[in-house]
């Protein structure tokens, strides 16, 4: 049996979506009430948020996990990232008040950000000293009262930034829901891993070539 951990919500929806199309039974996920652990056949399903997913999956917890690219970004860990499953595609965008310049200049910047390491590493590698303001509600709030300079947030149609009167400046990084494994279940369990991955992996392309 694969213990797989999903993250609930929409990533938790389109992921039952595709392990039905492999052939799964998940109708006990279907029918949940406030459970969070299924068995459905050779599956044991795990709901958790994103952080928790790749905790259980780095800890051995639970052999695999299907999580956003921004988690695994900004939170790192040691598993293998063996596949890009085609949903929950989004970006990491740097975003600012419309018309206003963000690169030009000499001063001091202020980025705000849910994601102060992807934020850092992104605006290292284009060698900007910039300090970084965590935020934990709506970021786009930042630049309006004068907090930062630019954000960096998740962007998926960009309406909320435009509503708000903020543009993308630049796109950091495509995001898109991805499966991991355990480092220690791929040699243990590696015949029931390559199972699943293969399953996905064809569904993956049949979704692709559809659209």
């Amino acid at each position: 049996m694969i213990k797989l951990a999903l993250t609930k919500g929409r990533i938790e929806q389109k992921a039952l979506q595709l392990l039905e199309k492999c052939g799964y039974d998940i109708s006990p996920v279907r029918e949940k009430g406030r459970k969070l652990v299924f068995h459905c056949g050779n599956l044991q399903i795990v709901l958790a948020k994103a952080a928790d997913v790749i905790t259980y999956v780095e800890h051995g917890t639970c052999d695999a996990g299907i999580v956003g690219r921004d988690t695994i970004m900004e939170q790192g860990g040691n598993f293998y990232e063996l596949l890009d499953l085609g949903f929950g595609k989004c970006s990491f965008a740097l975003a600012g008040l419309a018309g206003e310049e963000f690169y030009s200049g000499y001063g001091h910047k202020t980025v705000a950000t849910k994601y102060p390491n992807v934020a850092k590493r992104f605006l290292q590698s284009k060698g900007i000293d910039c300090e970084i303001v965590k935020i934990e509600g709506s970021v786009e709030l930042a630049p309006i009262l004068g907090l930062a300079d630019a954000i960096i947030d998740i962007v998926e149609t960009g309406d909320t930034l435009r509503e708000n009167g903020l543009s993308v400046i630049e796109t950091v990084a495509d995001i898109s829901a991805r499966l991991i494994v355990n480092t220690a279940a791929m040699k243990l369990k590696n015949q029931e891993i390559e199972q699943l991955l293969n399953q996905l992996a064809n569904e993956v392309v049949k979704n692709a070539q559809t659209i």
